[in-house]
């Protein structure tokens, strides 16, 4: 028996106001301009997030929240010989459709746990979710603009807009080789649903195991360039230490950064939350979910005693190679006290978490995950 006080723990459910946008449920409020909210802890029981629990996240506050989807046109310009202006119809029936199920993270997803604290928006664990997305390929889309093979990245930018003159619009990108990847794709809908406005309707890149900051909501331009792009969003924000772990420390700040990329392998707690009632001798379900950036994950271990010894958990099924994939375990405490638990994923190439790990900016969490569990 321990406790998580000296460590970082499972977030709590956050003590937030908890509101009701249009085509949403209750969830809790982070920021309203842009609009930022996170999923409650008890919807990632489900093993697809449903489209009126799914976070959302914006950067810029002038968001759009009306389209004539009639007039509506995706732009697809640069270095390509046939620039195109695609309307929804277009997307439906002269490309070929396919579907992935995806976890959408954002890449600060878990950042309330990071010590010592860092700025930015607080998320517990609900900055994420897990979706069908169908649509077309990107490269498909590529190929009847017919981009320059001396191509280099592609950038990709949403009908939001900065507020003021200064503030650089909200655009990412993608090498080339990374952008004709087969799963890459442009979605119109979401678990089989038009997206919701608030989730980047009526386009959304979906970028398979990359965090979310790429995938770019209202998607409006697609811009082929033969160089690489140096805008705002990716030279300067989201930067990660160059070498792997997305690791440094308070007092040595990493020199070399690189634009955030691939998803950080993470399990979390999902039940019981903290604070739930436990009774010794019974059994106690203990679930979660374990994630990668596609690489299969191969086993989660939950241990009860504070990291001395692990057991193996029982994993579902995939669902994808992209999709976030749960783990259970059937517990049962054998006397009262205050019980430390952990768990850990470890990927089919023999990659497991670390114990500890800190970024500037609370970027990536893949750092161990512990919870208090009162037994009475």
């Amino acid at each position: 028996m321990a406790s998580c006080k000296n460590e970082p723990a499972a977030p709590a459910a956050p003590k937030r106001q908890i509101v009701q946008y249009p085509e949403k449920k209750e969830m809790y409020l982070i920021t309203d301009r842009p609009p930022q909210l996170e999923t409650p802890q008890k919807i990632l029981r489900m093993d697809i997030t449903p489209n009126e629990y799914f976070f959302v996240r914006w950067h810029m506050s002038q968001i759009v929240t009306k389209i004539d989807i009639d007039t509506f046109r995706l732009h697809v310009e640069g270095a390509v010989h046939n620039p195109l202006a695609l309307s929804m119809s277009d997307l439906k029936t002269k490309f070929a459709a396919d579907s992935v199920v995806a976890l959408a993270i954002c890449a600060g997803n878990s950042r309330s746990t990071f010590t010592p604290k860092v700025p930015g928006t607080q998320w517990a664990n609900g900055g994420m979710g897990n979706a069908k997305w169908k649509g077309v390929r990107l490269k498909d889309i590529l190929k009847m603009a017919g981009a320059d093979d001396k191509a280099v990245d592609v950038s990709f930018q949403g009908l939001d807009r900065p507020p003021l003159p200064v503030t650089p619009p909200f655009i990412k990108s993608l090498r080339m080789s990374h952008a004709l990847q087969d799963e890459i794709l442009v979605a119109y809908e979401m678990n089989g649903q038009p997206l919701p406005m608030l989730n980047g309707y009526p386009l959304k890149l979906i970028v398979p195991g990359w965090y979310a900051t790429y995938w770019i909501g209202s998607l409006s331009n697609i811009n082929v360039l033969t160089d690489t792009f140096h805008g705002f969003w990716m030279a300067k924000a989201y930067q990660i230490p160059k070498e792997p772990g997305m690791n440094e420390a308070p007092d040595k700040l990493a020199t070399a950064t690189v634009p955030i990329n691939k998803i950080m392998m993470h399990s979390i707690f999902v039940e019981p939350e903290a604070g739930d009632p436990v009774a010794a001798g019974k059994p106690c379900l203990v679930e979660g979910l374990a994630f990668t950036d596609g690489t299969p994950i191969k086993k989660v271990e939950l241990s009860t005693d504070d990291g001395k010894t692990w057991k193996e958990a029982k994993l579902d099924a995939e669902l994808g190679k992209y999709s976030w994939r749960r783990w259970r375990y059937n517990w049962t405490p054998p006397s009262s006290g205050t019980y430390h638990l952990k768990v850990k994923a470890t990927d089919a190439n023999g990659n497991t978490q670390p114990e500890k790990q800190w970024n500037r900016s609370g970027y990536g969490r893949g750092f161990i995950e512990c919870l208090d569990v009162t037994v009475n």
